[in-house]
């Protein structure tokens, strides 16, 4: 066992295919583990990394990290795939990494996938190094020129993101290359740059499964990263995927042996035995301490570079963990800017508008059910968007302020959610009683419609604010009162009409097709209410 205090990093190496992140996981890495240098059949077969890779290396610790009480620093590298089609694979590993590593080849610049990747590092707000992978196919009498070029240029991208501090090195993947831009270079900077993550041992445990193989005569192996809590030697975890728990019998460390894994940390534990069959990816925790989620409501966040509208009732791919699954978007928007809140009330958004300001909410009906980390954050994403298109398919997202996990939630909980859509109904004045009396026509189409919105309020086109008395007749008139009155113009202007009116020849009131439809110049009255989209009863409110 391991005595000495370790900080483990876990460094994520993205950019688009061909970049060299797998050559440069190779020249850094002194320790392999699962998957990594495309080790995968399907990889070798098509000559990329299909999965990810994970591999380690490890560097005395510096002062800054000395005071902190640790003596070394362990970096696990996590090789991502780059190729545009392995999208999701990509926005799995992100949630496991502390800091990014985008690798460019400075022979191209910034590809589909390396704005791609620069897109989730931005979503998820990890700490990122960029690095101008080939430098040495330069020609060398051009080649510090060309790097500033290159340098200049991403800086310049880098300039619209959080990003615009970020270091930009220049390396060649060789081992036993010793210039400046050689590895160790590279390692040097990365331990400037990075900083004690987050790490909190005290709450429930959460291990993201990445890898699972079975030991003869000694039980499974599990490979993954803890994301929150400790796991310990003895422990009874349970995997809820397959419903069933299981004991600790083993933890290993990049093949050294430690008694107790925390967050952050990478670990292959054995278990007491179930088939790994069973279980390719998926999560482990405290027994009883997740369960199943049919949907979310997240703060909703639109990736700027997203071109495409975003709709309400439109199907997404959503992405959490490692799992990408598809999801039906509603949007919803809050009154006063205050976080998510049963008792409020909120209005339906049908399409996004980069105008709207204040605090906007999704709600995401999963098509199956998952187990859902506590604190995710959820990405959405367009993923059947052509990849051969130069554009950005990472739509929206956001953390998860509340997780929908009855299985009956359209009975249980949808009614419960107080989203309205405003309606309107627009009638006129067909006749004036007095200055705080009018009779409207055409505002309902049958007199029983017209009860269940008596004392509301209307509004004149005139500007006048009345509310809805009575109905009046047999037809589809309704009496309004005007508390404040008429304004005197609008007084006038309505009974010239109705002067004009008993004027008229018997002739000229004899009916037309035109009778009761009103003419341009007439006053208007407008009717503004709420309807509750999950309310069975179809109730209704004023709209304020």
């Amino acid at each position: 066992m391991t005595n000495v205090k370790l900080l483990n990093i876990n460094v994520g190496l993205l950019g688009h295919v061909d970049s060299g992140k797998t050559s440069l996981a190779k020249c850094l890495s002194q320790i392999n583990s699962t998957a990594c240098f495309d080790k995968h059949p399907q990889s070798q077969e098509r000559g990329i990394t299909i999965d990810l890779g994970f591999s380690s290396f490890s560097t005395e610790a510096s002062e800054k990290f000395k005071i902190q009480g640790y003596e070394k620093l362990q970096f696990t590298l996590v090789d991502c795939p780059g190729h545009a089609s392995l999208i999701r694979t990509i926005i799995g590993g992100v949630h496991i990494i502390d800091h990014v590593i985008l690798v460019i080849d400075i022979t191209k610049g910034i590809q589909t996938q390396t704005a791609e990747c620069l897109v989730i590092s931005e979503i998820t707000n990890k700490p990122t190094l960029v690095v101008l992978n080939k430098t040495d196919l330069i020609d060398a009498c051009k080649r510090d020129e060309f790097i500033k070029k290159v340098s200049n240029k991403i800086k310049s991208t880098l300039s619209q993101t959080i990003f615009q501090d970020t270091p930009i090195l220049p390396i060649v993947c060789k081992e036993d290359y010793s210039e400046e831009r050689g590895i160790n270079n590279l390692i040097t900077k990365l331990t400037e740059v990075i900083s004690v993550p987050c790490r909190s041992p005290t709450n429930s445990l959460v291990l993201a499964i990445d890898h699972c193989f079975s030991i003869k005569g000694k039980g499974t192996v599990i490979t993954g990263t803890v994301l929150q809590g400790k796991i310990s030697i003895n422990d009874i975890i349970e995997i809820p995927g397959l419903q069933e728990t299981k004991k600790v019998k083993s933890i290993q460390m990049f093949k050294q042996d430690v008694n107790t894994a925390v967050q952050g940390d990478r670990i292959g534990t054995c278990v007491t035995h179930f088939n790994p069959k069973q279980l390719e990816r998926g999560v482990a925790c405290k027994p009883g301490s997740m369960h199943l989620v049919h949907g979310v409501i997240i703060n909703f966040n639109k990736v700027k570079y997203y071109k495409n509208t975003i709709k309400s009732s439109t199907k997404y791919h959503v992405s959490v963990g490692y799992e990408t699954l598809i999801g039906k978007l509603l949007l919803f928007q809050s009154e006063d800017n205050s976080n998510f809140n049963l008792e409020n009330e909120y209005l339906y958004i049908e399409e996004f508008n980069e105008e709207m300001s204040i605090k906007i909410f999704a709600l995401l009906e999963f098509e199956k059910s998952i187990y859902l980390p506590p604190n995710s954050m959820i990405i959405c994403s367009k993923l059947d968007t052509n990849i051969n298109c130069n554009t950005c398919r990472i739509s929206f997202f956001g953390n998860v302020v509340y997780e929908i996990s009855d299985k009956r939630y359209p009975e249980t909980f949808l009614p419960k959610l107080k989203i309205y859509k405003v309606k309107t109904k627009t009638g006129y004045v067909q006749n004036l009683i007095n200055e705080n009396e009018i009779i409207a026509s055409k505002l309902f189409q049958k007199i029983t419609s017209a009860q269940k919105f008596l004392n509301m309020k209307i509004k004149l086109s005139t500007g006048e604010i009345g509310y809805i008395e009575s109905t009046f007749g047999q037809k589809d008139k309704t009496r309004i009162r005007i508390p404040e009155g008429l304004q005197p113009s609008t007084f006038e202007y309505l009974s010239t009409i109705k002067k004009g009116k008993k004027n008229k020849t018997k002739r000229e009131n004899e009916p037309s097709l035109n009778e009761n439809k009103p003419k341009q110049d007439s006053v208007t009255v407008r009717l503004e209410f709420r309807r509750y989209l999950f309310d069975k009863n179809k109730t209704i409110t004023p709209h304020t």
